[in-house]
């Protein structure tokens, strides 16, 4: 007899197709910003927030929720997070994040004691105990920056991939993690480079700097990640959980007390306007978002 699909709460997960990861993802109930499927052990979550894959209070919640509702599942050993838009994998956070207020403020609410709304994203990932690969074909800026760093492993595309800390350039830092997961991947000095100019990076510095795992021709990119999560989804039981106790994630508890304070403290009328203006420049908007580090400065002056 077959087993049935994988549940979430009241939402059945639907089987992926066979044959690739992804294959006939489909939505689930109720849910705006992400669909999902699951093959042999591996759940697929594309990220779909049109028209640029804005981080939103929306799919914040629904990521609380997909990944709480899978935690315990004994079938899912692995979860890939991919983008409906391979251009961009995540914009970076929704600058209109407060117009969604009853959200937002629900999830600052259920934050766990001593970590923010968006550092309480990337300490879920980062705990998960199913193993979290990020396949990135696009853009990852600032929160989709952060949550890359994240997740266990990323594959990104060598030609049309790019990642980075863009907060600077918006009067702001990394608030959701991202000072202290950046460190711990390519190290201080690195950290303060791409923190500080706001540049993104392409596939394949992120690569050589240790921000992703490999690049890849964009071409080799789908059947890479499917390989590697299906290799790893076919482990024999206690392996994975073996594997991530012994190599668990550092403890930033009082690195990110501190990231939050000083966050918060540039958070004012002067990061706000520069916001506002670029929202008017074209930020979050395909044209815009692609060069966005450029516009980001321009309103700047």
């Amino acid at each position: 007899m077959v087993a049935p699909p994988p549940t979430l709460g009241m939402h059945r997960i639907p089987r992926c197709g066979a044959g690739t990861i992804g294959a006939l993802t489909m939505a689930l109930d109720g849910y705006q910003t992400i669909t999902a499927c699951v093959h042999d052990g591996v759940l697929t979550a594309t990220l779909h927030n049109p028209p640029v894959n804005v981080l939103s209070a929306t799919m914040m919640r629904e990521l609380h929720e997909l990944l709480a509702g899978v935690r315990d599942d004994p079938a899912i050993k692995v979860i890939v997070f991919d983008s409906a838009d391979p251009e961009f994998f995540l914009a970076h956070v929704d600058m209109r994040i407060l117009d969604e207020k009853q959200t937002f403020d629900d999830l600052v609410a259920a934050a766990p004691e001593g970590i923010n709304v968006f550092q309480a994203i990337g300490e879920l990932i980062r705990h998960q105990p199913q193993v979290t690969i990020v396949k990135l074909a696009g853009i990852a800026r600032g929160g989709g920056a952060e949550f890359v760093a994240a997740a266990d492993m990323t594959f990104a595309a060598l030609e049309t991939a790019r990642i980075g800390q863009i907060e600077s350039l918006m009067g702001i830092i990394p608030g959701g993690g991202g000072t202290q997961y950046l460190r711990e991947r390519i190290g201080r000095s690195r950290a303060l480079e791409a923190i500080l100019t706001g540049d993104s990076v392409d596939a394949a510095t992120a690569a050589a700097y240790g921000w992703i795992n490999r690049a890849l021709p964009a071409h080799e990119l789908d059947d890479y990640v499917t390989r590697t999560a299906r290799t790893v989804a076919a482990l024999a039981d206690g392996v994975i959980a073996a594997v991530k106790t012994a190599l668990p994630p550092a403890d930033h508890s009082s690195a990110l007390v501190v990231e939050d304070r000083v966050g918060m403290a540039l958070l004012n009328a002067t990061s706000f306007q520069l916001m506002n203006d670029a929202l008017s420049a074209g930020a979050q908007t395909p044209d815009g978002e692609r060069h966005l580090e450029a516009l980001m400065r321009g309103v700047r002056h």
